[in-house]
């Protein structure tokens, strides 16, 4: 009979065996806070213009070359569950504004810093966390980027209208005023719904079956030239014989398998996708001004341009010497983009270069000395937190960032809100951010400060952590590594 070892009393002994528990300030507390401040250092020096770039190799050994923080923290997979807290409120900037991913983990890294000194000098963690604050329409992704490898990043172009990177079918390689039929089928016979079988007894009634079908075919691409339509767009497989009746018609003819451009084409040029290859009503077809077929370096690309401005979707053609730095380009744009969306609900902007921050900062210690009790401490803390991100704009810069923020406050005193840091100066330097036109969206900013905040406070409400013996079962192969070959393209 086997010998029980009974459990250590506690709360070890309710959990199964293999589950680990911590709890307390220095197992709990101290381990979560110094997580968060090691992702927050990782992203801090890719902060700003003069930021450094991170190489990350992801899970399927693809290469990223950046200093965008959310691409950062989304294919490093950061698994300790303190710092997934901070990696989702940077998630949540994203979605919400699409910019200042950064922002939000620097100021929450800098938050948690700050709240460990009070917890050390003896104030419990409610008192530290007591200071911490619990329009328009515009569619992102009406802007489009093709990325085309070659030339470099002064080449790109932005066009009204859609680019496609493929070539047309038939013959036809260009056309004005275009009239187009979209269709998510395949340009091809029809397919009856059940099987059958056609005897057929004589090489004529072969000749005459065979004929048949091709009138049908002529028929049918007849029937799509007679409504006006010199375009046709397939979301499926061209025939050889209904190829031979486009080029007849002279109608251009450009196939796209996937279904996203085919809903975004339709939007823009006002046209309804047909699901069977049926003649189109006015109402249905699309008008651009022009379709051709055109080479950008050694790439054949379809071209859908409109000559107004008024158009639903516009695309940006970036070109650059490697894919690493056009996908850099790209998520940049798509900040820009965010911006922009963000401008359309709130035009309200602020001085950047750390100005803004410096400002709130000294605002809020001012307030803090006419707190009674040892909230006071909480909330000279939080203010001293704001500091992070000028010091963080310094230090990348390559400047004494000391220097640079009792420059900051000296000047602040004096009533000049709007002086930030000067990155382009090669000594400590300040100057008028409003002058120099170096402005944060209001919205950008409110976000990024709100989830930081929350963040660092969930993370110091955490005084246990209890985690569960890993669920058993069989392990993933790890003999052959690219098991999946199509994952890597």
């Amino acid at each position: 009979m086997a010998l029980h070892v009974p459990k250590a009393p506690g709360f070890a002994q309710m959990l199964k065996e293999g589950a680990k528990h911590f709890s307390g300030l220095e197992e709990a507390v101290y381990r979560n806070i110094q997580a968060c401040k090691e992702l927050a250092q990782t992203t801090r020096t890719a902060y700003g213009p003069n930021g450094m770039n991170k190489m990350v190799i992801n899970h399927l050994e693809k290469l990223f070359v950046t200093n965008d923080a959310a691409t950062i923290l989304r294919e490093l997979e950061v698994q300790h569950p303190a710092a997934k807290m901070i990696v989702m409120a940077s998630h949540m900037q994203e979605q919400e504004v699409g910019d200042g991913t950064n922002f939000v983990l620097v100021f929450a890294g800098a938050l948690l810093e700050l709240a460990e000194e009070l917890l050390r000098i003896g104030l419990s963690v409610s008192e530290a966390i007591s200071i911490f604050p619990d329009s328009g329409h515009f569619n992102v992704d009406n802007i489009r980027v093709c990325k085309i490898l070659g030339s470099g990043i002064s080449s790109s172009s932005v066009l009204h209208g859609m680019v496609f990177k493929k070539e047309t079918e038939g013959d036809v390689t260009s056309v004005k005023d275009a009239k187009i039929a979209v269709y998510s089928c395949p340009f091809d016979g029809m397919i009856t719904e059940t099987k059958g079988t056609v005897l057929i007894k004589t090489a004529e009634e072969l000749m005459n079956f065979s004929k048949g079908e091709e009138n049908l075919m002529d028929a049918q691409v007849k029937a799509i030239a007679d409504t006006g339509a010199n375009v046709v767009v397939t979301g499926g497989k061209v025939a050889d014989m209904a190829l031979h009746y486009a080029n007849k018609y002279n109608i251009m003819l450009v196939r796209l398998n996937s279904k996203w451009d085919l809903r975004r084409l339709c939007k823009t040029v006002g046209a309804t996708a047909l699901p069977r290859l049926t003649p189109p009503v006015l109402e249905e077809m699309g008008h651009c001004d022009s379709v051709c077929l055109s080479e950008v370096g050694d790439t054949q690309v379809v071209v859908f341009k409109h000559e107004k401005e008024d158009g639903a979707i516009s695309t940006i053609v970036l070109r650059g010497s490697t894919d690493n730095l056009m996908d850099d380009i790209e998520r940049a744009v798509d900040d820009a983009v965010n911006t922009f969306k963000v401008l359309t609900r709130d035009k309200r902007l602020v001085p950047g270069g750390g100005a803004t921050e410096i400002e709130l900062a000294k605002q809020i210690t001012s307030y803090g000395e006419t707190c009674p009790g040892l909230e006071q401490y909480a909330i000279k803390k939080f203010a001293e937190a704001f500091e992070a991100i000028p010091r963080a704009l310094a230090e990348n810069s390559g400047v004494k960032a000391n220097e640079v923020i009792s420059k900051l406050y000296a000047v602040h005193q004096e009533g000049n809100k709007n002086v930030g840091l000067d990155i382009e100066a090669e000594v400590p330097a300040v100057k008028d951010m409003l002058e120099a036109g170096i402005l944060d969206t209001y919205l950008g900013k409110y976000w990024a400060i709100k989830l930081a905040t929350n963040a660092a406070v969930t993370v110091l409400r955490v005084d246990q952590i209890i985690m569960a013996k890993p669920a058993g079962g069989p392990k993933p192969p790890s003999g052959k590594k690219d098991w999946d070959d199509d994952q890597n393209d």
